[in-house]
């Protein structure tokens, strides 16, 4: 679980982020929406330490991030999973190796453990016959998969993912969402998802922080969604006349 506690981040004279507090559920898709420019970035960066706040705290399993020290910090971060908007795969590796890239820096098990860890990964993700290919050799989609089975093959208990599904179609992102939420599900793990996709939050939206320039406007699950009456909130979520419609359809069946 991670709580953020009356977060504040400014840069010289603007307010970025204004008095956020909440709490990330371990087990739980936790998604962060928002419109661009209004924090979602920042937030994420002040969680993971590559921002620090200018106000508030950010509190890990009963554990102050503000207040670790340094090698505190260098341990939590072990604990961490990242999966980029881009992949950010290293095309000069094959998709195994890209795996054990962490297990490689960080673990103390032998070659052969690590190795075995690792195939373990993919296999999750339904890639280990592609485990000898390189980047290159796989689509946008499998290179997301084999970034998700990097972002986990350290066992993380806290795991990130900025924009999974950028620039994926809707098929392969509705895949990336199921694995995402079935390996939170079955680890336990507390993630948080930066997203603009709207299939995603209701898809796996169990808790949901939406920001409005800064500050948080409302929050819930994708259940609750569907009956805010919250017009900022409305005006993003259903800006799509399909979406629009999908809400009215639910509303109606729900008399």
């Amino acid at each position: 679980m991670i709580e953020l506690q009356h977060l504040h981040k400014s840069f010289e004279d603007k307010n970025v982020l204004k008095d956020i507090s909440t709490t990330f559920e371990n087990g739980k898709t936790n998604l962060i929406i928002g419109q661009s420019g209004s924090g979602k970035t920042v937030l994420i960066k002040c969680t993971v330490g590559l921002f620090a706040p200018t106000k508030g705290d950010i509190i890990y399993d009963g554990r102050s991030f503000i207040n670790m020290k340094k090698k505190e910090r260098a341990l939590l971060r072990r604990e961490m999973g990242m999966i980029f908007q881009s992949a950010a795969l290293f095309d000069s590796m094959p998709v195994l190796e890209n795996v054990m890239f962490p297990l490689d820096m960080f673990s103390d098990e032998n070659y052969a453990r690590r190795k075995k860890r690792a195939e373990y990964c993919l296999d999750r993700v339904k890639l280990l016959d592609s485990k000898a290919k390189y980047p290159e050799e796989i689509s946008g989609g499998m290179q997301k998969r084999v970034a998700i089975a990097r972002a986990i093959a350290m066992n993380p208990k806290y795991l990130f993912c900025d924009e999974p599904n950028s620039g994926l179609d809707p098929k392969t992102s509705l895949v990336i969402d199921e694995l995402i939420h079935s390996i939170t599900q079955e680890s336990g793990m507390t993630t948080i998802i930066n997203t603009h996709d709207m299939n995603s939050v209701m898809g796996i939206g169990e808790h949901i922080l939406y920001i409005y320039k800064g500050h948080k406007e409302w929050e819930g699950t994708k259940d609750e969604i569907i009956n805010s009456d919250n017009e900022r909130l409305n005006s993003f979520v259903f800006a799509s006349d399909l979406f629009r419609k999908v809400r009215n359809e639910m509303t109606e069946s729900n008399k």
